[in-house]
């Protein structure tokens, strides 16, 4: 005891610069600041621990040491790995006495959880983990999330302990142990975290119509990822593209790229809160999206024909496996901590991200900026910086510029908007470079029809 006091009283003159040190350091790694208090007052007293705590104490340094020189922190602090090693995946599947065929949706969830893009979940949510992010944002230990993860099914079959083998056109993805079953409150689950319970949302109608009466949580075991058209790479994967020590902004997209959408990224990457040499990692959603999108394997081919074109050193290139909810400000928080674990720290966000309109009465069911407004105010807890997109247009004089600028010096401003876009597409005109990139333009005109 006298010992430990004398230790306290040792340390305490220099509590007050640990604090300053933290927080430089903390915001420079993205990490808490609590973590670097811890570590900083243990460098100062480490000639009190024992040699097992000082190796420990090394261990956390040199973590930390290393992620200083290389990437973001993942979410949670680890990057999960959900995938078994080969010679455990037949007595994996061995043990499974039930099979679940997953949808489209749930198998993109299953696939983001054993790669780690759902970092920090190790499997589905259990209950308490669901009624934690709807109703707080956040899992039971005050982590953030924005949407809940959970498999659904309308089987009374499947019970707690159940190995269950998750399958997929033909595919055994992985095994799934129920840990939690339960009948959700989806009027509840669609207000909090869509906003609304107008089964005009595309995601209130997907909880409402698509989903069973259950949901089900427990531990998932990755036996295979889907075989899919867009080449999905994992978070291990485009971390080792990353360059080290250097910003990566995220850009979102469901749709083909146009000019005016690489402009919007390309200027990103000179924002003033994004360091020099930074790079862009263009990251489309492959997952199911809404039925009016164009599909998934012409969006593919546009982005491979566009990356070959621009050939710019400065952006990466990956597909997502993800289904959108188009849940406003709730999927923003969603796709900042999935980019977070792909190494990203920041993260571009437009005005009206993930919104959707009512298919009735044609009424936006969130705001211009709600969504860049939740980004904001979580961002230093998440540790990604968003960077809202310029307002920008094409004018005669001087091609793209902000809108503010057009606008201050009366240029001449050239607008195409997409059912136009679309209308000439399907005629066969001529589209205006200006607009779209004409490689692209080939492939949605080749490979889309009425």
């Amino acid at each position: 005891m006298a010992s430990s006091a004398l230790a306290l009283s040792c340390s305490l003159p220099h509590l007050a610069l640990v604090g300053r040190q933290a927080a430089r350091h903390a915001q420079k790694l993205r990490l808490p600041a609590a973590l670097h208090i811890h570590i900083l007052q243990t460098q100062h007293s480490k000639r009190h621990l024992s040699s097992q705590r000082m190796a420990a104490f090394s261990a956390v340094t040199s973590a930390v040491a290393a992620t200083e020189q290389k990437q973001q922190v993942p979410h949670g602090g680890k990057l999960v790995d959900l995938m078994l090693a080969d010679s455990a995946k037949e007595q994996a599947v061995a043990s499974c006495t039930k099979e679940l065929e997953l949808s489209d949706r749930n198998a993109c969830d299953v696939e983001l959880l054993c790669v780690g893009a759902f970092s920090p979940l190790e499997g589905f949510m259990s209950e308490q983990q669901y009624l934690s992010v709807v109703q707080n944002m956040r899992l039971p230990n005050d982590l953030l999330f924005g949407l809940p993860v959970v498999l659904d099914t309308d089987s009374e079959d499947y019970k707690l302990g159940d190995r269950v083998l998750l399958k997929y056109q033909g595919q055994e993805l992985a095994v799934f142990t129920v840990e939690s079953k339960w009948v959700p409150n989806k009027p509840l689950e669609a207000k909090n975290c869509y906003g609304t319970t107008s089964i005009e949302h595309p995601a209130v109608q997907m909880i409402s119509m698509e989903r069973g009466k259950y949901y089900m949580g427990g531990k998932v075991e990755g036996l295979e990822l889907p075989k899919r058209v867009f080449p999905c790479a994992t978070p291990a994967e485009v971390r080792a593209t990353l360059p080290e020590g250097r910003d990566v902004l995220a850009f979102q997209c469901r749709n083909p790229i146009h000019r005016a959408h690489y402009e919007l990224f390309i200027r990103a990457l000179d924002a003033p809160n994004v360091g020099s040499d930074s790079v862009c990692l263009v990251h489309p959603t492959c997952g199911p999206t809404q039925d009016d999108d164009i599909p998934g394997i012409v969006r593919y081919h546009t982005y491979e024909v566009l990356k070959k074109e621009v050939n710019n050193p400065r952006l990466r290139w990956a597909y997502l496996p993800y289904s959108m909810h188009m849940a406003g400000p709730r999927e923003a928080i969603q796709h900042m901590i999935i980019r977070k674990n792909y190494g990203c720290t920041h993260f571009i966000i437009g005005r009206d991200m993930a919104g959707c309109k009512s298919s009735l009465t044609g009424e936006d069911f969130y705001g211009p900026y709600d969504a860049q407004d939740t980004a904001k105010a979580n961002a230093k807890e998440l540790g990604v910086e968003p960077v809202p997109s310029l307002n920008i247009t094409y004018t005669e004089e001087k091609g793209y510029v902000t809108a503010d600028v057009a606008e201050a010096e009366g240029l001449h401003q050239l607008k195409l908007s997409g059912t136009k876009f679309r209308k000439m597409l399907r005629a066969g005109e001529d589209i205006p470079e200006w607009f779209a990139f004409k490689s692209v333009v080939d492939v949605l005109r080749n490979e889309t029809s009425d």
